[in-house]
């Protein structure tokens, strides 16, 4: 299993790094969704934004709508998939009306 990683920098304290399950909304087409996951959401986000990503492309441009951090890659993955679930569409819908 996989645990959040420290980055050190000499004379600073150590930096966690998370692992996050986000919710993108098409700012050109709003209404339309996207569920992922990943280590880095600003160059995630990027990367749905320059086409880079065939199942968002053409929706582009995209903002972030909701996201959670987790310790762990499994855990933001196991959310993740939660997410693209009928339970977890039903619980976004209910508690963040996405």
């Amino acid at each position: 299993m996989q645990s959040g990683s420290e980055l050190r920098m000499a004379g600073h304290l150590p930096l966690l790094i998370m692992f996050c399950s986000y919710i993108l909304e098409s700012i050109r087409v709003p209404g339309k969704f996207y569920r992922g996951h990943t280590d880095d959401l600003k160059r995630r986000l990027t990367e749905h934004n320059s086409g880079r990503c065939a199942h968002t492309a053409k929706l582009i441009p995209w903002k972030v709508k909701f996201y959670a951090a987790f310790e762990t890659s499994e855990l933001a993955q196991k959310f993740e998939e939660y997410l693209k679930s009928g339970s977890g569409h039903e619980f976004t819908k209910q508690h963040f009306g996405i």
